[in-house]
């Protein structure tokens, strides 16, 4: 099991799978952008700005799944001590931060002719800018606190604080009367109200965007595991 986590056995893994996702990137992403753009119809009510959905959602779902993954492995960093869980944290996290400012952004884009503002202080909204800031801070301790075990400590410490909002944004147009539209698509709960013909261009979106994260992944956990080497060569 150790050497399954060991940057160094899977080296040569990582830059297989980089070449893999780069051979078949462009390929799905014509596709998922024909289906969106062309091939999806019109929304009733919003018309053709409901195709800013496809990145919209995506980016949300990735933005919220990707903060829970930074928190589980922060908690298995406590536990455990093992510090090349906290090197995937670190990897990962500017992608969470890419894609809630992607979210936030898609999202007043979203706003501006489906409500007539771009930007409105209800609480799905609200609640998205505090996952900005505490992915924000967390980067920001890893990057500025000098001392890599403080570093480690006080940045698990901000995720774990912030683990609170993950619900907060889930459950805001439950638990609140926003301007933010119901939940749609429920994959565990209910029925689904989106159409058939919006779900597939929506899911191949998510597909290529969960792609375009994995490449980004494993380049930046490829540097850090170069870095890593030659901070250690330095030590010899």
């Amino acid at each position: 099991m150790i050497n399954l986590i060991n940057p160094s056995k899977i080296f040569k893994w990582i830059e297989n799978s980089i070449k893999f996702i780069n051979s078949i990137f462009f390929i799905l992403l014509l596709i998922a952008l024909t289906f969106a753009l062309i091939f999806s119809p019109p929304d009733y009510l919003q018309g053709d700005s409901v195709r800013i959905m496809y990145v919209h959602v995506p980016s949300a779902w990735i933005s919220l799944s990707t903060y829970s993954c930074i928190v589980f492995l922060s908690i298995l960093t406590f536990i455990f001590k093992t510090k090349n869980l906290m090197l995937i944290s670190k990897s990962i996290a500017p992608i969470g931060l890419l894609f809630t400012f992607l979210a936030i952004v898609t999202g007043a884009l979203w706003g501006k002719p489906t409500w007539g503002v771009l930007w409105a202080w209800d609480a799905r909204l609200t609640s998205m800018i505090i996952l900005f800031v505490f992915y924000t801070l967390y980067i920001a301790s890893i990057k500025f606190i000098k001392q890599e075990d403080k570093a480690h400590k006080i940045s698990s410490i901000i995720a774990i604080l912030g683990l609170i909002n993950i619900p907060i944004i889930k459950y805001s147009v439950d638990w609140w009367n926003t301007l933010h539209q119901p939940q749609s698509i429920k994959f565990l709960e209910g029925t689904s109200t989106i159409h058939s013909s919006m779900m597939l261009p929506l899911m191949l979106m998510l597909l290529v965007l969960l792609l375009y994260c994995a490449l980004i992944f494993l380049m930046k956990y490829k540097t850090e595991i170069i870095r890593i080497k030659k901070k250690n060569i330095k030590r010899l």
